[in-house]
């Protein structure tokens, strides 16, 4: 695989597949610029060689073609800052306006195109649609780890017209911390999965199974593990099929010797909401009309003290509903325990993406862990095992 450190830019104009999906609060400034960030790197080695840089990206999940709040032009004003230049915009990711720009762009200029889903082509994986978005450059370049898991246009069918295909420093660094935890975890190694659903979490907390010492399960899915062990959970989350794969994955870990550990105590709640009245009860005893929305205080120190000790972490998913600040307070106390395992103990330390970035960038701790992964579903899959179409079509 050609990394970006392997190939010199003079002269060429690089398409790259960055993910610029971030959070647009109504007046469409940004609210989370950890994406664009992350991009630094891989954009400024392109420029600093004589290159130029032809960005394509998707935002959010538009239905109907173009659509105002889905524009990336909205993030111009924070590209032309972060790489100290004015950004050029295509209002088209194809056609006349893009082929133009992309014609006159001059070495050390950046294009930014606008979202490869106002076509539905994209998602697709549509082959004639790649082949004009390739036309726009002379080398592809992958950096969109996010998207690596989805065989669509811009993330691996345009690799085929292309004889140089380059790995960006997102990328690289995503699949090398993943291989790290995956392949030479120092041990102890804990992984903390959360979230709602086990269904999410099923393949991946499979395979930690074989290489795990502790494995502490939080978040709405330890509501089923409760239910199907004949607790009480009134109206928690549950996903009642999921019962019986719930007991098997106990079971599972007890035959390969994993340490399974799960909340000993719950913060309920009486409405879904952060103002709403709220008790601590132990596993399994939450009444009926109340919901589990955080891990109580015993159950904190339970995980925190494990996490601190351990040498490699996996964490994947909040404790609770860390969103509303009176049910955080589970999620935040992991996040300072990894940090203190990464800066005590020199643990090495991955936050793999979604919510659980969220989560440590939100207490602002990102820089404080090993690696916080943009990829979220991405990161699952590839450490579930898959190969991911993003991945193979830099090969």
């Amino acid at each position: 695989m050609k990394t970006v450190d392997s190939y010199n830019f003079a002269g060429k104009k690089a398409l790259v597949r960055v993910d610029f999906n971030v959070p647009l609060d109504k007046e469409y400034n940004i609210t989370d610029d950890t994406r664009i960030k992350a991009t630094i790197p891989t954009i400024t080695k392109i420029l600093n060689d004589g290159g130029s840089a032809i960005l394509m990206s998707h935002l959010g999940r538009p239905k109907d073609g173009p659509t105002e709040k889905y524009s990336l032009k909205h993030l111009i004003p924070t590209l032309s800052k972060t790489f100290g230049r004015e950004v050029k915009f295509a209002d088209d990711c194809i056609g006349q306006s893009a082929t133009d720009l992309a014609a006159s762009l001059q070495p050390g200029e950046i294009l930014l195109l606008e979202n490869l889903r106002f076509y539905k082509e994209e998602e697709k994986g549509d082959v004639a649609f790649a082949e004009k978005l390739s036309k726009l450059g002379d080398v592809w370049v992958n950096d969109a780890f996010g998207t690596a898991h989805r065989a669509h246009a811009s993330t691996a069918v345009v690799g085929q017209f292309f004889d140089d295909r380059v790995c960006g420093y997102v990328m690289l660094a995503e699949i090398e911390n993943a291989d790290k935890i995956l392949n030479h975890a120092e041990r102890p190694f804990v992984a903390i999965m959360g979230g709602a659903k086990i269904s999410d979490k099923i393949l991946i907390i499979e395979r930690l199974l074989d290489t795990v010492d502790t494995l502490i399960i939080g978040g709405g899915m330890t509501y089923t593990f409760t239910k199907a062990q004949g607790g009480q959970i009134g109206k928690s989350l549950l996903e009642a099929d999921k019962q019986e794969l719930a007991l098997e994955i106990l079971k599972k870990a007890k035959e390969k010797g994993v340490n399974i550990v799960m909340p000993v105590d719950n913060v309920c709640a009486d409405d879904f909401s952060n103002d709403a009245n709220r008790q601590t009860v132990a596993t399994g005893q939450i009444p009926d009309g109340w919901e589990g929305l955080d891990i109580g205080p015993e159950s904190v120190k339970l995980f925190t003290g494990i996490v601190e000790g351990a040498k490699t972490i996996l964490w994947n998913g909040p404790m609770g509903v860390f969103e509303f600040p009176n049910f955080a307070t589970g999620t935040n106390a992991i996040a300072e325990a990894v940090v203190k395992a990464t800066e005590e103990n020199g643990a090495f330390s991955l936050i793999g993406g979604g919510d659980s970035a969220s989560a440590i960038n939100n207490a602002g701790y990102g820089d404080r862990v090993s690696y916080v992964s943009t990829g979220g579903g991405a990161l699952l899959e590839y450490m579930e095992g898959k190969t991911l179409p993003g991945v193979a079509a830099l090969q």
